[in-house]
């Protein structure tokens, strides 16, 4: 498998090493350059992605990390093709059917982040399902984020937000980072420590924009379906060999 290319925020001088990850963000990308590698249709690259969801979940439990979060499916996904936007929906309910109770049994709690109002009914009583039938695991917090996107994340907090202070229930000269925060999706959950975007591409592509701020950034050549335990591991340790300063010096 390919090393990183393009490794970003490394200290300029020695320092202490960084713990280990508390949250990992990933951009799961490269399903359908797998499946073109292969001379396989871009189906067959989306249903390795998901069924290595699992692997990269339990690899995550082993290097100690508490929260993982993946970006499944964005608001521009939409744009896709009908035909591989039905292949999507098709594999993310089978995920919430057919995985849901090994999830369960490896006391892994799921969350999904975005808006689900474009889902159809049926998909979305499956999300809430999920998320109730494991909301007491604790081994593992697995945050998908489906018809997310960053600055939709952004904007419906602060349509919220305003509307608080509209009723009064906020004082707006009281409003700073940490309440602007409480209204994001990930509000609940600390802000990732790693971002890791897998397939070779260089960008956020509008993913958590608020909450990786201070995120150490880790591009791989790896398409999503060969990012493995060790792709995982390679990601941790350079995270650990850097010294996060958060603007200090």
């Amino acid at each position: 498998m390919s090393e990183p290319q393009l490794e970003l925020a490394r200290t300029e001088d020695a320092g202490e090493a960084s713990a280990g990850p508390r949250h990992v963000a990933i951009i799961m990308d490269g399903n359908r350059r797998w499946a073109t590698r292969r001379n396989l249709p871009a189906a067959a690259g989306h249903r390795a992605g998901a069924n290595n969801v699992k692997r990269v979940a339990e690899a995550c439990v082993d290097a100690g990390v508490e929260y993982l979060t993946l970006f499944a499916f964005s608001t521009e996904n939409w744009l896709r093709p009908q035909r591989e936007v039905g292949l999507l929906m098709k594999l993310m309910r089978g995920f919430l059917q057919d995985d849901l109770d090994e999830l369960r049994d490896n006391d892994v709690k799921l969350y999904i982040i975005g808006d689900r109002s474009r889902f159809t009914t049926d998909l979305q009583r499956l999300m809430n399902r999920a998320e109730q039938m494991t909301r007491l695991n604790e081994r593992l917090f697995l945050t998908v984020a489906v018809n997310y996107g960053g600055r939709w994340d952004i904007a419906q907090a602060a349509r919220r937000l305003a509307a608080d202070a509209s009723a009064g229930r906020l004082d707006p000269s009281g409003i700073d980072d940490t309440t602007f925060a409480s209204y994001l999706n990930l509000a609940e959950l600390p802000p990732p420590d790693l971002c890791i975007r897998t397939g070779g591409e260089r960008r956020i592509s509008n993913f958590l924009l608020w909450d990786i701020a201070y995120a150490e950034l880790y591009f791989t050549e790896d398409c999503w379906p060969d990012f493995d335990a060790d792709s995982l591991r390679r990601a941790v340790a350079d995270f650990r060999s850097r010294q996060r300063r958060y603007g200090r010096r």
